[in-house]
């Protein structure tokens, strides 16, 4: 049993390198061959070659997609119930505010996720009327990241909106029955301070919890803001091209605001013009104190990747994840041999 494991766990890194890896958007233009030589020595993105600026660093220090997919294991095998949204949410209803989730499409059924309704299935009919009525709603894929898939849906006095594009009824419904596999929540009022930074988004602060291999006790160990822009609206997601402000962990003040798919850096909001660099996310402390709390409610979970909305009376938890992206954490430097590099080897998921 354990060699089978083994072989499904090789086929999914191969297929990791195939669509991941091989054929992952090459933002930054670089050299077709040097692009293959990052793919095929070490598992390395073509942007990552710019990203970590690979003609002067050494990319033995840098931990690479393999690396980051392997460390996928190291919650197993506790990892489905963060992978699952909906499961997610209902796990963490329990310790801290989560956004509502109202219904379900899974296998062309709509369902709803409000346990005071009524049973059985319900009509693209209903689910055009739950816009109408609740106003602006999130369509979220039931268990993908990235942000891939996700929209914000709301009811307009000339038809749905769709993001930015404005549907027809008639298209709204078609649209809603072209996708499988996701579900509607509530959207959350953010922060008057992230409002401030830019309004059109919601941007959540995407905050690492890791035990402590010597100590073992939870720690906060890397925090970043996310902002979205006018080209990643409705999501703040780094990998959609939004940007990312390092959080100082003592005292929650910014640094400078930068892209995965540039390597511009961004004191003030490019469309907002709000200044990122040296503001101060408001009640940090409280917002660590109430993270750490939660992390030590899933004490058989060693990793966690939060996805945080600071809310005008304390915190939001959009979701959590079972491992993060490692482009968020490298661009202010290597962790190989630092001390994510030293998680993961505790944990087996490197050498």
């Amino acid at each position: 049993m354990k060699g089978i494991r083994a072989c499904v766990k090789k086929a999914k890194l191969v297929l990791l390198w195939v669509r991941r890896i091989l054929f992952a958007p090459n933002h930054f233009k670089v050299n077709v061959l040097v692009k293959l030589r990052m793919n095929i020595f070490g598992g390395y993105l073509a942007d990552q070659y710019v990203l970590y600026d690979f003609k002067h660093n050494d990319k033995g220090e840098y931990l690479s997609e393999f690396d980051w997919y392997r460390s996928r294991w190291i919650n197993e095998p506790f990892d489905q119930m963060f992978n699952n949204k909906i499961i997610c949410s209902e796990v963490l209803g329990k310790y801290v505010t989560v956004p509502q989730n109202i219904l379900m499409k899974n296998k062309g059924g709509i369902v709803s996720l409000d346990p005071l309704s009524a049973d059985g299935y319900k009509s693209y009919e209903d689910v055009i009327r739950i816009v109408s009525d609740q106003g602006a709603l999130f369509m979220k894929p039931i268990a993908a990241g990235k942000g891939k898939d996700v929209y914000r849906l709301r009811k307009s006095p000339s038809g749905f909106e769709v993001d930015d594009d404005t549907l027809s009824e008639t298209d709204f419904k078609e649209f809603l029955k072209s996708k499988d596999g996701w579900f509607l929540s509530k959207a959350v009022e953010q922060h008057p301070f992230l409002n401030c930074i830019y309004d059109k988004t919601t941007n959540t602060m995407r905050i690492i919890t890791l035990r402590d291999p010597e100590t073992g006790t939870y720690k906060v160990f890397f925090a970043v803001l996310r902002i979205g822009t006018h080209d990643t609206v409705p999501v703040d997601n780094g990998s959609r091209g939004g940007l990312i402000a390092k959080v100082d962990l003592d005292t929650g003040e910014l640094s400078e605001a930068r892209s995965l798919h540039s390597v511009e850096v961004y004191e003030r909001h490019p469309d907002s013009g709000f200044r990122i660099k040296g503001s101060i996310v408001p009640g940090w402390d409280k917002v660590k104190t109430e993270i750490l709390l939660l992390a030590r409610q899933f004490p058989f979970v060693p990793f966690t990747a939060w996805d945080v909305l600071l809310i005008p009376d304390g915190i939001c938890v959009i979701e959590a994840n079972t491992s993060s992206g490692v482009n968020i954490i490298q661009v202010w430097g290597p962790q190989k041999r630092g001390e994510l590099g030293d998680f993961y080897r505790f944990h087996g998921a490197i050498r």
